[in-house]
């Protein structure tokens, strides 16, 4: 099966919130995820709406998707953009423009296919493209936890930078991975 890496599109938004739904209710979201299916599927469709349009617009985000031929969804990343000089998500000061690179899901009948490594391609080859803010790194953060998901990593690039953070509430560490301009 064919699958298309294309960013999502404002009026996508429906589509957008299905699929972070269905990441969320899988069984390894609570090592993949800082966010809860039982939060998101509370939020209002304005703040889908939002989110979709925020991620279509691609100035601080893109959202990549893998569309199959029959205009499914398989699967999806976002990369955000972290200004040097601003603090990132996480409320910490960012020395220089980075991408950061999140919400990686597969749905589970198209994992192994190459769909992720397409998508982290897409995501990846997005981040690299930017003008302004040029990035020369991009990172992620890995539950400590989730072997498979930094095997993966390490497999498409990314190296232990030796920073961790407390992110998900479970006193363990999520490690940070960063690949770097090629």
């Amino acid at each position: 099966m064919q699958h298309a890496i294309r960013p999502v599109r404002a009026d996508e938004w429906r589509k957008v919130k299905e699929l972070r739904l269905a990441a969320l209710a899988d069984p390894a979201a609570p090592l993949a995820f800082l966010d809860t299916w039982e939060t998101a599927s509370a939020q209002p469709d304005s703040f889908w709406q939002e989110r979709a349009a925020g991620a279509a617009r691609g100035d601080s985000v893109r959202q990549f998707v893998a569309e199959g031929p029959d205009g499914a969804w398989a699967g999806t990343v976002a990369v955000l953009v972290e200004a040097g000089g601003a603090d990132d998500i996480f409320g910490t000061r960012v020395d220089t423009s980075q991408g950061h690179l999140v919400g990686v899901f597969v749905r589970p009948e198209c994992r192994g296919t190459g769909l992720t490594e397409l998508l982290v391609a897409g995501g990846l080859e997005w981040a690299w493209s930017l003008e302004e803010p040029r990035l020369n790194r991009v990172r992620l953060f890995v539950h400590e936890d989730n072997a498979r998901a930094q095997g993966f990593y390490r497999k498409a690039g990314f190296v232990a930078t030796g920073v961790t953070a407390l992110l998900t509430g479970d006193g363990r560490h999520d490690l940070e991975m960063e690949i770097g301009r090629p």
